[in-house]
């Protein structure tokens, strides 16, 4: 075991179960012998890594947190963070394939989805024979998820989907995707409702690859919906309760983003220490001047605190306990550790971390998106502020006008 696996398992905050410390140790001896070696090449190519995903799929790392029943493996959520931030600790698409995977498909259908929906589409994505994608995002429905102008309208025994999504994660390569869609426009979010659609449903069509600055072996597409007749049995939940479909299992992709974060910070941070280590300059390692050291020490402490955000809500939601604040908090604090580890990374390395072949450049381009998708970091601040207010209402009785 890793001296940086021994250091956080004997962390007081978090004393690791050994199922915990073993999903550490093997998914991060994976992912250096079967991802690192390709990180750079899937970068370069934009290349969706069909069979190193097919791998995590047999490690059970597509299904961590469903319970063996349906294919998963049956452990906590931690235990899921865990494997997120190992994974993008050496490739953030990795990381992201399987988070959206997970977060966004697995747990909605686990959590609302029919038993016969659960032994028909979760024991394929817990396995990873299939990939799921999820369909939230449209042009004019972002940070305000409620305002869908997608529709599915009843008939007969089916509903018909029309609209057009927008940056759909795994939308390729997908098989599976669960998609938002006004039921019944006039009650706006209370109007909502979600669908399991399966790849090749006629009308389901996917756009081109979206290339992008940073995850690029994480294929993005826009999907569009023509007509597409969608089984009365593949509705997700209830009718019309689709947005609380959307915003309970948002809650966990962001602690999944998060770990992803996290994973990037992390890496960053490694890559920044072994550079110090090594590059001489003056006759001594660049390690030993206090302006490195002092990047060092801001990336360790923003590191450290991104980890105990992500395990908390993690625990939290593994507790079954409300975390909305704490999972907005480890997603917008996560976020930003990514991108300013990655920035005192290529800054520690001087010009060679502005080149292609130096890890942390691409670390950096990773890191950005992770402040945007799943909630931007203004949502996550209009979050927790909601949550704080409202903390407060309870927690303070009321004065009388007087202030007395």
């Amino acid at each position: 075991m890793s001296p940086e696996i021994e250091t956080l398992s004997a962390s007081p905050a978090f004393d690791l179960t050994e199922d915990q410390r073993a999903v550490r140790a093997m998914v991060r001896d994976f992912a250096e012998r079967e991802i690192r070696p390709i990180a750079m090449q899937i970068d370069e190519s934009h290349d969706f890594p069909a069979a190193t995903v097919k791998k995590m799929g047999e490690l059970g790392l597509m299904g961590l947190f469903v319970p063996d029943t349906y294919g998963g493996a049956g452990l906590d959520y931690v235990s899921y963070v865990i494997a997120i931030e190992e994974l993008s600790r050496v490739c953030a698409s990795h990381g992201v394939i399987a988070s959206a995977h997970s977060s966004l498909v697995c747990y909605p259908i686990l959590a609302y989805g029919t038993e016969a929906q659960k032994q028909k589409y979760l024991t394929r994505l817990a396995s990873g024979e299939w990939i799921g994608a999820y369909c939230l995002t449209e042009p004019n429905a972002g940070s305000n998820a409620a305002n869908q102008q997608t529709t599915a309208v009843r008939d007969g025994d089916d509903y018909v989907l029309n609209g057009t999504k927008l940056f759909v994660t795994n939308a390729g390569p997908s098989h599976v995707l669960v998609v938002y869609a006004s039921t019944e426009r006039a009650l706006g979010p209370k109007g909502i409702s979600a669908f399991i659609v399966e790849d090749g449903t006629p009308g389901v069509q996917k756009g081109k690859k979206e290339m992008k600055l940073g995850i690029h072996a994480s294929d993005t597409r826009e999907i569009a919906f023509v007509n597409a007749r969608i089984p009365k049995e593949n509705l997700l939940g209830e009718n019309n309760k689709g947005y609380s479909v959307a915003l309970a299992t948002l809650g966990g992709g962001r602690i999944g983003i998060a770990a992803q974060a996290l994973g990037i910070a992390q890496g960053a941070l490694e890559a920044a220490v072994r550079y110090a280590g090594e590059r001489k300059q003056f006759d001594r390692t660049i390690g030993e001047f206090d302006a490195i050291r002092a990047m060092l020490a801001d990336s360790a402490i923003e590191v450290a605190t991104a980890r105990l955000l992500t395990y908390q809500a993690a625990w939290l939601r593994d507790q079954g306990r409300p975390h909305v604040k704490e999972a907005s908090l480890a997603k917008w604090h996560s976020s930003e550790a990514a991108t300013r580890c990655a920035n005192w990374a290529i800054q520690v390395h001087g010009g060679y971390g502005y080149l292609a072949e130096f890890t942390v450049e691409r670390l950096w381009r990773d890191a950005r998106i992770c402040e945007i998708y799943e909630g931007t970091t203004e949502v996550q601040k209009m979050v927790v502020a909601a949550q704080v207010l409202k903390e407060q209402a309870v927690e303070t009785p009321a004065r009388s006008p007087s202030g007395s």
